[in-house]
């Protein structure tokens, strides 16, 4: 038989970056198993607009994990406890009868909230804006084969070009710290022969965009770690660091 759960959600409302926020709760009722969390959220909103009430704003775009917008605290983890996965990607058979789920938006200065569970995080567009690209000649596309590159090598950037950009890391670590994100971007590009060129001011620029930004500093708790959906690990920061020494110590 279907699971059906009753639950009490408390979710975080605020009208604006500057507006005073709090928690409303509300009573979700005969829930399935199946049902996704957003799903569920887009059935609190149905419900919350029958009765002439304002709904819950919350970002979304793809529900397949491959985005990163579903961005949710979800009872004190990024993406809900479940791990290696986001919030489209969560269920709620994960949840029991007259549980207490708790809903916030991520919680850091460089990612001010806009609505309700709906924050900002152009910040790390603009960090990608600093240097999180290739510069190419543009024209008749190359062979495949026309830079030769290790399996090993591929197989290590393209886990780092996992990263999805969703700010989980941001949102986990007691330091409010981009260097997961950073640190995957730069990661890859500096592995492959395309992105060696504009190694140095990549790691260069790429660093200083995000503290210009109001990104904590990385105290190395490895909290981004863990909450990563993609499974993200701090080897990436480790390469960053070096990446960066060395373009210092080359100016």
């Amino acid at each position: 038989m279907e699971k059906v759960i009753n639950f009490t959600l408390k979710v975080w409302r605020q009208r604006g970056p500057k507006a005073q926020g709090a928690f409303e709760s509300y009573q979700m009722e005969d829930i399935t198993g199946d049902t996704s969390f957003l799903e569920m959220l887009d059935i609190l909103n149905e419900n919350l607009v029958s009765e002439g009430k304002e709904p819950v704003v919350f970002d979304h775009d793809c529900r397949e994990g491959i985005c990163g917008m579903c961005s949710l605290y979800v009872n004190g983890h990024p993406h809900g406890p479940e791990g290696g996965v986001t919030t489209c990607q969560s269920f709620m058979r994960k949840f029991n009868e007259g549980d207490t789920i708790t809903v916030e938006p991520w919680r850091s200065a460089a990612f001010p909230v806009i609505r309700d569970l709906m924050v900002d995080r152009s910040a790390f567009d603009e960090i990608m804006q600093a240097g999180g690209y290739v510069s190419v000649n543009t024209g008749a596309p190359q062979d495949s084969n026309a830079i030769l590159i290790s399996k090993e090598v591929a197989d290590v950037a393209m886990d780092a070009a996992s990263c999805i950009g969703c700010g989980a890391c941001v949102a986990a670590c007691k330091n409010g710290s981009a260097m997961l994100f950073v640190s995957s971007k730069v990661t890859q590009l500096a592995l492959l022969p395309q992105g060696k060129v504009e190694a140095a001011r990549r790691a260069k620029a790429m660093v200083a965009k995000m503290d210009e930004l109001g990104f904590g500093n990385c105290t190395n708790t490895r909290a981004c770690e863990a909450e990563c959906p993609k499974s993200e690990t701090i080897i990436n920061i480790a390469k960053l660091n070096r990446e960066f020494i060395t373009a210092k110590l080359q100016d």
